[in-house]
């Protein structure tokens, strides 16, 4: 067991020697052996446990266990306890998805806090097929056959080598002393009652079930870094990013079969679902328009593009007052203003983020805010009055390029539409007297 487990380690390039490694412990036999071989080993680790309080004292026994094998081997010792029920209902995640996040974001905190390389947690073999087929019946397709990987980021999982029965028969001999965790004979969470009722039952259709299950894992992990590696080179010559935007080409888009998939990949980054998915994919049918919605992000139909934008706070239907003596603006833009008296060496400029305006014309305080339908003004040039919404179909804005325009008014009129276009009725002429020049940065 022990060499295996140092080969292991080595043939997946787990740590170096010479790495700090937390091992997060349960009291478990697998975690116990895990601390129990890096001892052996001579590794440099310290050991982290988890209190969910969910089995009374119980919960706290195992604490007390782990704190003295901490002890015993002369490592850090670190605990927590969890309102882990709490936390579960709060977020509305089963009791333990909730217990999975709590102890990943605090192992991840830990390790950068105590100076450790790497945490490592005790699954195995057996862990590995349960993962295979809690992946299966949860749908998560092609990315969750491969099981657990031997190390992702921080993470790593030295004991994915072997088998529960090798792990324990290891224990025996060498009488180590672990705890058993009630909650493990229950068949109530979905892993339990896929290793105490189904694997049995395959075990006994076919014979050498686990080794066959091993082997197909091992090809479906490689079979997914091919489609991984596919979906990155199609990303490439799809997506687009721009500033806060990411965008999809529809035209290129439409050429990649099948499309529904490919497209997924693309959106579940963003909190998309396969159900939003085909949605979006019936949205190619129809024109620009359509809005979709996952809880972080929200994607638009556009015209040449769909467009992927993360959701606002909230915060920008707010009226924002320049007053008078005021020549810098911070919030919600940045704006600089200056006033010039006419025939004193002012110069007009073409920058759109610029702009110059009848300063006696103007009634302060002024108004930055977001348009809002029926909104109009006097392009610069013309004498007729053209609603905003107009303005942008012409000049083809999309949804989310709307809703990014803030206007400057004055005494409730359209002065300028930061960015894009001054308002006619506010435009420095042969009579004017002041100007006051506005900059956007």
């Amino acid at each position: 067991m022990i060499k295996r487990f140092q080969a292991f380690i080595l043939d997946k390039k787990l740590f170096d020697k010479g790495d700090k490694v937390l091992l997060t412990v349960s009291g478990g036999t697998d975690s116990v052996v895990m601390a129990d071989l890096f001892s052996v080993c001579g590794f440099d680790f310290g050991i982290a446990h988890c209190n969910f309080k969910l089995r009374g004292e119980e919960s706290d026994r195992d604490e007390l266990f782990v704190k003295d094998l901490a002890k015993r081997k002369g490592v850090d010792f670190y605990t927590k306890e969890f309102d882990t029920r709490g936390f579960a209902e709060k977020n509305k995640l089963s009791i333990q998805m909730a217990a999975r996040q709590l102890r990943y974001d605090w192992f991840e905190l830990l390790a950068g806090q105590g100076g450790y390389s790497y945490y490592a947690s005790a699954h195995h073999l057996d862990d590995q097929i349960e993962t295979f087929f809690i992946n299966l019946f949860r749908g998560t397709g092609i990315s969750g056959l491969h099981g657990i990987k031997p190390k992702q980021g921080k993470l790593i999982r030295p004991l994915l080598f072997a088998r529960r029965s090798e792990i324990e028969a290891f224990a025996a001999k060498n009488e180590i002393a672990f705890r058993e965790d009630s909650s493990n004979k229950k068949t109530d969470y979905l892993r339990n009652n896929i290793r105490h009722n189904l694997i049995p039952v395959l075990q006994g259709i076919k014979s050498g079930f686990s080794d066959v299950m091993e082997q197909n894992i091992a090809r479906f992990s490689q079979a997914g870094e091919i489609y991984r590696n596919e979906i990155e080179t199609q990303k490439k010559r799809v997506l687009e990013i721009e500033n806060k935007e990411v965008k999809i080409n529809i035209q290129r888009l439409e050429k990649l079969k099948p499309l529904e998939s490919y497209l997924y990949e693309f959106l579940v980054p963003y909190g998309f679902s396969r159900a939003n998915t085909k949605d979006i994919v019936e949205s190619l049918k129809s024109g620009p328009g359509r809005r979709f919605f996952s809880n972080s992000h929200i994607l638009v139909r556009d015209r040449e593009y769909l467009i992927i934008r993360k959701k606002e706070n909230g915060k920008s239907n707010r009226e924002y007052r320049i007053e008078l003596l005021e020549n810098i603006i911070s919030e919600p833009l940045k704006l600089k203003l200056e006033k010039f008296e006419q025939g004193s060496g002012f110069t007009f400029t073409k920058d759109e983020k610029t702009a110059s305006l009848d300063f006696d014309k103007l009634t302060f305080p002024l108004i930055l805010r977001k348009w809002e339908k029926g909104d109009s003004f006097f392009p610069l040039g013309m004498n007729n009055k053209k609603l905003l919404s107009d303005f942008f179909t012409d000049n083809k804005f999309s949804l989310f390029e709307k809703g990014d325009v803030w206007l400057l008014t004055s005494d409730n009129k359209v002065a300028w539409i930061i960015g894009h276009r001054i308002d006619n009725r506010f435009k420095v002429d042969k009579t004017t007297k002041s100007i006051l020049r506005i900059k956007c940065f």
